[in-house]
């Protein structure tokens, strides 16, 4: 039986953190980091990726950047390699980029659909096959980032969004039963309200947007909203030993939102 140290200790592990330069993404870098995971920062903002990898690297852990667009096959491949040419493997991928543009149904166009399908679902099962292809023969760790909107929609004008999380969160299961025969295991994290850069804008946007962001306030039993290492502990649990018997599973990490 292993100690607890030793059940949280990620040394000589490398991870991917798509969208991992702000927010969730940087919250979850951070706790891998300090586990002693080697990380890969990926994110559309090369800039930012750049320094959130300074960041962890200045406190003495491992962290490179990468500038990449997670709706891109060919960039998604480069991705891969890059984290194979930096820390020689890939044992854990947190797949944490999306999007949630804000937009009703009645205005929304095909195209701002299929960006939000493209970003949040198809950049899932792309990293999710090539990431697998490396692990496959040495086992290793998926974590998609969903939603409580996977379960229940937060607010109008998120349509696309949801419907893209169902997918993640339909996606989360069926891989998972594909790859464990592999030793691969895929779970699903299920943020509800999270204070980050994107949820900041957004309730300070269209007057609609800021009462619908105060009424999803109000409805939370713990009176605030998340953290972005609120979600970071909880990938930290989903990537080390502690959840060595699960799999297909989704943890919602909301205070407690759904209840209401």
């Amino acid at each position: 039986m292993k100690n607890f140290d030793q059940l949280l200790n990620l040394s000589g592990k490398a991870a991917i953190v798509t969208g991992g330069a702000k927010g969730i993404g940087y919250g979850i870098s951070y706790r891998l980091a300090e586990a002693g995971a080697k990380v890969v920062i990926a994110d559309l903002d090369e800039a930012a990726a750049q320094a959130a990898a300074q960041e962890l690297t200045n406190k003495g852990w491992l962290a490179e950047a990468i500038q990449v667009d997670v709706s891109s096959e060919e960039a998604v491949k480069r991705l891969i390699g890059f984290c194979q040419e930096k820390f020689g493997s890939l044992n854990i991928l947190v797949n944490n980029a999306g999007i949630y543009p804000s937009t009703l149904i009645a205005d929304m166009t095909v195209e701002q659909f299929g960006k939000v399908m493209h970003v949040n679902l198809l950049s899932v099962f792309m990293t999710t096959k090539y990431a697998a292809e490396v692990m496959k023969g040495q086992g290793g760790r998926i974590i998609n980032i969903s939603s409580i909107d996977a379960l229940h929609p937060s607010m109008t004008g998120l349509a696309h969004h949801d419907a893209s999380k169902h997918g993640v969160w339909g996606f989360t299961k069926n891989a998972a039963l594909e790859l464990a025969e592999h030793k691969i295991w895929v779970n699903a994290v299920a943020p509800g309200g999270i204070t980050t850069p994107g949820t900041a804008a957004m309730s300070q946007g269209e007057p609609a947007n800021q009462d619908a962001t105060e009424a999803f306030l109000a409805k939370i039993p713990m009176h605030r909203m998340g953290e972005p290492d609120d979600i970071g502990k909880v990938v930290l649990f989903l990537a080390s030993d502690m959840s060595d018997y699960m799999t297909g599973e989704q943890i919602v990490v909301d205070g407690g939102a759904l209840l209401s």
